[in-house]
């Protein structure tokens, strides 16, 4: 399944059969390298929370597997963000702006490899976060990111969605092997990339996105 340039599809996570968040994104190219997706600035997005309105990170895990849930629309208040997600690979790669526009880094998103979808009138594509990141700076230095919440959740594998951790570091530290050495997609390809102006911040998410995930 490859997806049209120039259309919108929802990019999702899931977690344990349940959305845990939702981000309308405008589809950059898809080809056999993989899906490239456009995140605009203050775009509609939705995020699983408590029934108290805490999302994931606000609480302990033990809290959060505790807790009742509901997904909560609100806006993105990051950067615009530059998704690619790699054919086959158990990772994503995300291009970080400043304020200004300016490249700042790039974050690689160990998950769960995309199973897409489309209905006619709205398609997607369906993710596992898998929580452990790696922040790389444009000189290709880098660190290891989330990892205290990571292991906190690995001491519950009845309740976690991560289920084998050496697999989830041996995929991150193939990605700082590509970095290091330069490597696509870390070598300088769309670090200047500019959305085409007909690229609006969608008013709303649009009909379908909460339909029962495909993972």
């Amino acid at each position: 399944m490859r997806f049209e340039p120039g259309r919108l599809i929802v990019h999702r996570n899931v977690r344990r059969g349940r959305i845990g968040w939702v981000r309308p994104s405008w589809v950059v190219s898809d080809d056999d390298r993989g899906l490239l997706l456009w995140l605009a600035e203050g775009a509609p997005v939705a995020g699983e929370v408590t029934a108290a309105g805490l999302g994931m990170r606000a609480v302990p895990f033990t809290e959060w597997i505790a807790s009742t849930y509901r997904v909560a629309e609100g806006r993105w208040n990051g950067p615009p963000l530059l998704s690619f997600l790699p054919t086959g690979a158990a990772h994503s790669v995300w291009w970080f702006r400043d304020a200004q526009g300016h490249f700042t880094g790039w974050y690689v998103n160990l998950e769960e490899p995309g199973v897409r979808w489309d209905d006619g009138g709205l398609a997607g594509v369906d993710i596992v976060d898998q929580d452990l990141d790696v922040w790389i700076r444009p000189d290709r230095s880098w660190d290891w990111k989330d990892e205290d919440e990571f292991v906190e959740r690995l001491a519950f594998p009845e309740h976690y969605w991560v289920t084998d951790e050496a697999a989830v570091r041996a995929e991150g530290k193939r990605a700082i092997a590509l970095a290091e050495a330069g490597e696509f997609p870390f070598d300088g390809t769309w670090c200047e990339f500019t959305p085409p102006p007909e690229w609006t911040t969608p008013e709303q998410l649009p009909a379908g996105w909460d339909r029962p995930p495909v993972r």
